[in-house]
């Protein structure tokens, strides 16, 4: 916060140099330090403000047709699947919607549903990296690269992996991957990425038309040069993100994840013990890393979220989802296991 609030500061005194002379080399700075933690080169990824505004960029620019079809899985966050079936119904594609056996016992399973629903129509294939109402963390170097060469485009969500789990786009090679730094890499509200693979760069259009390429100063790649500068903004949220990353390494949060991990394990077998409750997925812990989320019986009170905040102050989703309903667990540093076993007596209070 200190740092952000220095970035505004700084933007507020001199507005016009600190936006008009600056921010293009402020910018390039933390684009580097942040290529740098997600292993890809500086200037094939972006700053935007969030993961759904990076996922309807692509769907705007890979010029979808009549006859097209795009698989996504049946665990995608919701507003994105209705991003595409919007997206399917102005360009005349189909969406194709490949189903998740639950409950999970393996990665296997999710890599071969998603597989076996491509056909040679599929034009993108869209799934996560991590879920949200199912946080199921997905094989995607498995799927990405036995879709390699089948002139498949793979569009990564990545709204919860950076800072949950490694993440090395490099390693990954996807052809468009974006994510949030404000989630698990607990950068400010408003600060997230998109990665395009260089050689498709010149598909990319920005959801706003600016200055783009008539700018006078031409920027390093077509993706910066459309899509960075904004006009008049506040790139503080932005420029806060390298010191995220260094909170991060100075808390060696690699173990402190670990120990988070543990604490969701610990809470998930304890949630699936609650009268009703039924298993999303294995206790494999590949699947899964700082979030679990388990099956609400249909007996559950319809208004679980209010009265769990109302009664025991527990903040924690509960998502229509497939025709149920999830609460899903999230474990970050600052959680302790009173937490966590405050959460599972309010689960027993309502549910047994």
């Amino acid at each position: 916060m200190k740092e952000y609030q220095k970035h505004q500061h700084e933007l507020e005194m001199q507005p016009v140099e600190f936006i008009g002379r600056r921010s293009g080399e402020l910018l390039s700075s933390a684009r580097a330090q942040l290529a740098s933690y997600l292993g890809c080169l500086r200037d094939d990824l972006v700053f935007i403000p969030n993961t759904t505004t990076g996922v309807n960029a692509i769907a705007r620019s890979i010029r979808l047709k009549h006859g097209d079809q795009v698989l996504i899985s049946d665990q995608e966050y919701g507003a994105l699947e209705r991003m595409w079936r919007i997206i399917c119904e102005e360009t005349g594609a189909e969406l194709v919607i490949a189903k998740i056996p639950y409950p999970i016992e393996n990665s296997d399973q999710i890599k071969n549903a998603l597989l076996n629903a491509v056909t040679p129509k599929t034009k993108p294939s869209f799934f996560s990296h991590i879920t949200s109402a199912s946080a199921i963390t997905f094989p995607a170097k498995e799927i990405i690269d036995e879709l390699r060469g089948k002139n498949i485009y793979t569009i990564i969500d990545a709204a919860h992996a950076p800072g949950q789990i490694p993440v090395n786009i490099t390693e990954l090679d996807p052809d468009f991957y974006t994510g949030n730094c404000h989630k698990w890499m607990m950068a400010p509200k408003g600060s997230a990425f998109l990665y395009v693979k260089n050689e498709l760069q010149y598909l990319m259009k920005p959801p706003v038309i600016s200055w783009g390429l008539t700018n006078d100063v031409e920027g390093p790649s077509h993706l910066i040069n459309e899509f960075e500068y904004q006009g008049t903004h506040d790139i503080s949220n932005y420029l806060t993100v390298p010191a995220a990353i260094q909170f991060m390494e100075d808390y060696h949060w690699t173990g402190i994840s670990e120990k988070c991990h543990h604490l969701a394990l610990e809470t998930k077998i304890l949630m699936e013990e609650v009268k009703g409750m039924e298993v999303i997925c294995a206790t494999d812990p590949s699947l899964f890393k700082q979030m679990a989320a388990i099956k609400l019986p249909v007996s559950a009170p319809a208004d679980l979220k209010e009265q769990l905040y109302e009664k025991f102050k527990i903040e924690i989703p509960v998502f229509p989802h497939n025709g149920a309903r999830h609460i899903r667990v999230s474990v970050q540093g600052y959680n302790t296991k009173n937490d966590l076993d405050i959460l599972i007596e309010a689960l027993h209070y309502f549910l047994d």
